[in-house]
C-alpha cells in the first residue's frame, strides 16, 4: 500500500473511532434523562393548564437531565390510576379525591395499583365551595343547619365540590340531602322551588363555572355563610374556611362582604417510590418561582400567597395519608410540619 494510501485509511480509521466514542459517551447520558410525566385531566381543563405552566417553569429549571411532559387523561381518576401503575410521575387528583381513593370508594373499590398509591406530595391551587339560595328566600337562612335535610343541589353528584359539600355536612352532623339537577337549570329550580338551595364555587377565589355564570344573569342570588361554630367544626376536622370575595367572582351583590368558602386543595401528587431529592428539588424551584406561575396563570394567586401553607392545609385535609418524604423535608425547612403527620416509607 502506497504512503499516501496508507495515510488516508489511518485517518479514516482514526475518524470512526472517534464518532464511535463520541457516540458512546452521548447515547449513556441521554439514557440517563429522567422523564417526569404529568398526568392531568382532558385538554381544555383547567388541571391541564395549570399542568402545562407548571411542566414549562421545571423544564426551565431543572436542566437537560429531565424531561418535563403533560400527558392528558379523560378523567382525573384516570390519571391517578396512570401513575398508580407506573405510566406516569405526577398524577393530577385533589384532597377530596385523595379521600376517596384511600376509602377505596369508586372508582377505587376493586383497583390495586401495580406500583403503589399516591400521596401527599404538590398542592398547587384551591376550589372554595359555599352555599347560594334565591335572594327572595335568604331571610329564612341564617347558617348551613339550616339546610340540614332539605334539597339541595350540591353540584353534579360524584363530582370534587359535590364530594367536598359531602364532608363538610358529615363534619358537621347535617343531613345530607342531595337533590340531581342539570347544573344549567339552578336559577329555574330556584325559581319552581324544587331546591331549597344550591352549591356553589370558585376557582381559586376568582372565576366561576359557566353553568353559575349564566345562573347569576337569570337568578337573584344571596350567599348563605356559616357561623363561627360551625367553622371551629370544621377547622377542628382539617377543613378550615377561607375568604373569598363576591367582586372578585359575581357580577351581582350577594348580600355579603366576604363568603366563607371550604376549599378544595387540588394537586399533582406522587407515588412513595418517587426521588425525594428529586420531590424536594421540584417544590423549591415552584417556591422560588411562584411569580413566573402566577403570570402563566392567574389561578396560582393563592399558592404564590402562601405557598408552604397550601402543602400543610393541602396534608392536614387527610392528616392520615402518608406525606412524600420529599414534602416532608420541605414543610421541616419551612417550620410547617406536624409530628403527627406520618411520612410514606418510615
Amino acid at each position: 500500500m502506497s504512503s499516501v494510501k496508507s495515510r488516508f485509511f489511518s485517518t479514516i480509521v482514526a475518524l470512526g473511532c472517534t464518532v464511535a466514542l463520541t457516540m458512546a459517551a452521548i447515547q449513556p447520558a441521554e439514557a440517563q434523562r429522567q422523564t417526569i410525566r404529568f398526568a392531568t385531566s382532558n385538554v381544555g381543563s383547567y388541571g391541564y393548564a395549570v399542568g402545562s405552566v407548571m411542566s414549562e417553569v421545571l423544564q426551565r429549571n431543572l436542566g437537560r437531565e429531565f424531561a418535563v411532559v403533560v400527558q392528558p387523561y379523560p378523567s382525573t381518576s384516570g390519571a391517578m390510576i396512570s401513575v398508580m401503575n407506573g405510566e406516569g410521575e405526577f398524577g393530577y387528583t385533589a384532597d377530596v379525591g385523595m379521600r376517596s381513593l384511600y376509602d377505596g370508594d369508586r372508582p377505587y373499590d376493586d383497583f390495586t395499583p401495580r406500583r403503589g398509591m399516591l400521596v401527599h406530595s404538590l398542592y398547587v391551587y384551591p376550589m372554595e365551595t359555599f352555599m347560594l339560595v334565591a335572594d327572595r328566600r335568604k331571610d329564612e337562612f341564617s347558617s348551613y343547619a339550616d339546610f340540614d335535610g332539605k334539597p339541595v343541589f350540591f353540584t353534579p353528584a360524584g363530582f370534587m365540590n359535590w364530594l367536598n359539600m359531602r364532608r363538610i355536612f358529615a363534619a358537621l352532623g347535617y343531613e345530607f340531602n342531595h337533590v340531581e339537577i342539570d347544573s344549567s337549570t339552578v336559577a329555574d329550580a330556584f325559581e319552581a322551588g324544587t331546591i331549597d338551595g344550591s352549591a356553589g364555587y370558585t376557582t381559586a377565589g376568582a372565576s366561576l363555572p359557566t353553568y353559575w355564570r349564566e345562573a347569576e344573569l337569570r337568578a337573584n342570588l344571596a350567599a348563605i355563610n356559616l357561623t363561627e361554630e360551625e367553622m371551629e367544626k370544621l377547622r377542628a376536622a382539617g377543613l378550615g374556611p377561607v375568604e373569598v370575595d363576591p367582586s372578585k367572582a359575581f357580577s351581582q351583590e350577594l348580600g355579603v362582604d366576604r363568603i366563607w368558602g371550604v376549599p378544595i386543595y387540588f394537586a399533582y401528587n406522587v407515588r412513595a417510590d418517587f426521588d425525594a431529592d428529586v420531590m424536594k428539588r421540584i417544590l423549591d424551584i415552584l417556591h422560588e418561582n411562584v411569580d413566573v406561575l402566577v403570570e402563566g396563570d392567574p389561578g396560582f394567586g393563592p399558592l404564590a400567597a402562601d405557598f408552604v401553607g397550601t402543602q400543610a392545609a393541602g396534608v392536614a385535609a387527610n392528616p392520615d395519608i402518608p406525606v412524600h418524604p420529599g414534602l416532608a423535608a420541605f414543610l421541616k425547612e419551612h417550620g410547617q410540619w406536624n409530628d403527627s403527620w406520618t411520612i410514606a416509607g418510615q
